[in-house]
């Protein structure tokens, strides 16, 4: 039976092959192995303090809302817990807490820990970018709710930092608060003043009026007049009923016709001339001003200083309604997660730290591999 020769020659491992399997063991075996020695033996756990809270917010109606039921004149374009989420990651929070706390050396407690632990030489800016990584901020934009994890190395200083954060946010809003109340005090001050003013203008012009047409009011010379119309024109009636019958039953040339006839044109005269009577009597403007422009202008006068009388009233209601606003808060924080303490360490993740770090450096290593191997077999 003749022997079939194999159809290629036995593979052997080529240089390659073991270049290949030298860089795995090099750029992934040893880095897993570091990563892990490092998170399983050199780093520190970390533990977490949770605390929770909103802000609050009491409105004070102003003058113009209690005087004409308007409300929303005027708003903020960002909410108090806009600006709250800012603050909590700015450099004054991290000056303040570390000011109280040291955070500095609560942070930099893990010796030769280079990727968790702070270094205590850092400046102020290193200690910001430090306290993003440690302490997580969440906001719900429906809800207006925050939610803060602080990270330390030992639950108390956690416990302490979380506190810190809430006792720094609750002294921020209450000056957000302090602002408003004065700016709500200053405005009905303000107001209030305007309509005394508006009040006393008011007042002096009608003061004003009655010293130049020397009367009180109007309205009882426009009665008084109004009697004196009738009355004359009574006597007009009666004159002229009296001069029909002289004028039936006597001579032409009967000198009780001409004496009515003058009592007829005096009662007529004395009419037209109360009809276009020029002012009061002993007026400055008595051959200027009609009385129908006179009572006009007065009725002018009081509906002006009706207005600002009520105007200084509803100012008035609203000065005292802000003085006593500015007696308690108008902002304040409510927490409905208190700061926790913390019984078991859930940071620093090492299994998924571990995963992930393995899977950046199997992909880098592959997608390296593949592209060196592919320029090799184009030579």
């Amino acid at each position: 039976m003749a022997v079939v020769p194999p159809v290629a020659a036995k593979a052997r491992p080529k240089r390659r092959h073991r270049v290949v399997l030298f860089s795995f063991a090099v750029f992934v075996i040893l880095p897993i192995a570091t990563v892990a020695y490092y998170l399983w033996e050199v780093a520190e756990d970390q533990f977490t303090s949770t605390v929770g809270f909103s802000v609050r917010r009491e409105e004070v109606s102003s003058a113009v809302e209690l005087f004409g039921g308007i409300t929303d004149l005027s708003g903020s374009s960002s909410s108090d817990t806009d600006i709250l989420f800012e603050f909590l990651s700015s450099q004054k929070i991290v000056s303040s807490v570390d000011a109280n706390l040291d955070l500095r050396a609560i942070w930099s407690k893990p010796e030769y820990d280079p990727a968790f632990a702070f270094d205590p030489d850092g400046t102020i800016e290193d200690l910001v970018d430090h306290w993003r990584r440690m302490v997580r901020v969440s906001y719900d934009t429906s809800s207006k709710l925050l939610e803060i994890r602080v990270h330390a190395f030992a639950p108390l200083d956690a416990q302490a930092i979380a506190a810190a954060v809430f006792d720094e946010s609750s002294e921020m809003i209450n000056r957000l608060s302090v602002v408003a109340r004065e700016d709500s005090v200053r405005y009905a001050r303000d107001e209030l003043a305007t309509s005394v003013e508006r009040l006393k203008a008011a007042r002096e012009a009608v003061t004003r009026f009655r010293n130049e047409y020397q009367i009180v009011d109007p309205n009882v010379d426009v009665e008084t007049q109004a009697g004196l119309l009738g009355n004359l024109q009574s006597q007009l009636a009666e004159a002229l009923i009296s001069l029909d019958m002289l004028s039936e039953t006597t001579r032409e040339n009967d000198p009780r016709i001409e004496q009515a006839r003058r009592k007829v044109d005096v009662i007529q005269g004395r009419i037209t001339g109360e009809k276009s009577k020029l002012g009061m009597s002993g007026g400055a403007h008595s051959d200027s001003e009609v009385l129908a422009t006179v009572f006009g202008e007065y009725e002018r006068l009081v509906v002006d200083r009706e207005f600002a009388e009520q105007t200084y009233i509803s100012a008035l209601s609203a000065f005292d309604a802000a003085q006593a606003e500015a007696g308690r808060k108008s902002r304040y924080l409510a927490a409905h997660i208190e700061p926790t303490l913390a019984e078991q360490a859930l940071h620093p993740r090492r299994v998924l730290l571990l995963v992930l770090t393995s899977l950046f450096l199997v992909l880098t290593w592959s997608i390296t591999v593949l592209v060196g191997m592919s320029l090799h077999d184009r030579r």
